[in-house]
């Protein structure tokens, strides 16, 4: 089977559920909350074995840069599909989706180099709880980015457009702290068990990865704490948000990236 042809439909169905729902933001077309999870429901059927088809290309048990994120992105658009039943982050899947589909087709057309490794339930439960959290936090981070659209529009008093079709800004900014207390959750184990399960993680090739999951964690905890004891909201919520997620992807696919792309002759 060969992964492109599935990746490039895959590519067209996430930017079609894409549009649609960025249309019905902007009032341009009626809400239709089914046909956008049909049609990326229907990407995530082809994701599935495209994946499945570039984890066999692989060498070595864990998939490689490209692939990897193809990979958890697949698992973001998956949760975001999930949880929409109940909770209205639907609006995420605007960047997301496409995301996902790119990620899908640019795995598809580079090869991507496995690390060669065996595997055992403390690593498995490891790599399953990091992919939840990128896919909770991923998540958060698209959702922070309205809630700042939202709040900034609100400052000026625009109150159309986007505004309108957002829910209220308490449900947004209630709905961002649940995805960053489950990512928050999920991180932890997948650092604890990071820490027990895997030989040596300062180790020089995990070093880079091991201190920038410690750094996300301690943006996103400070933000916990803010918004406990202080009420951090608004813009300020966002700003740390949107620091933690960045620190995150840089530790799980920035030390990647230059291993296996930068540094590979």
């Amino acid at each position: 089977m060969q992964a492109l042809p599935f990746a490039t439909i895959a590519l067209v169905l996430y930017v079609a559920a894409a549009i649609w729902q960025g249309m019905t933001l902007l009032r341009r077309v009626p809400p239709r909350q089914g046909i956008v999870r049909l049609l990326a429901a229907m990407a995530l059927l082809l994701h599935i074995p495209a994946i499945v088809e570039l984890l066999g290309r692989s060498p070595g048990f864990l998939p490689g840069f490209t692939t990897s994120i193809a990979l958890f992105m697949a698992v973001a658009a998956n949760v975001v599909l999930v949880a929409s039943l109940f909770k209205p982050i639907l609006n995420a899947g605007i960047a997301l989706f496409p995301l996902a589909g790119l990620a899908l087709l640019i795995a598809a057309g580079l090869p991507s180099h496995g690390i060669k490794g065996g595997i055992t339930p403390g690593i498995l439960l490891h790599i399953v709880t990091s992919a939840l959290a990128f896919a909770l936090l991923a998540i958060a981070a698209a959702q922070a980015v309205l809630v700042g659209l939202q709040n900034q529009a609100l400052r000026h008093h625009h109150i159309r457009g986007i505004v309108q079709s957002l829910p209220p800004l308490n449900t947004m900014e209630r709905v961002l702290f649940e995805l960053i207390w489950a990512g928050m959750a999920l991180l932890t184990v997948a650092i604890i068990s990071g820490l027990i399960f895997i030989d040596n993680m300062f180790a020089q090739h995990l070093a880079h990865k091991t201190v920038l999951s410690f750094a996300a964690w301690g943006v996103l905890a400070v933000l916990l704490i803010g918004r406990y004891r202080f009420g951090w909201r608004g813009m300020r919520a966002v700003k740390w948000t949107l620091s933690g997620c960045g620190f995150l992807l840089l530790a799980y696919f920035g030390s990647k990236f230059v291993l296996e792309i930068l540094l590979t002759p």
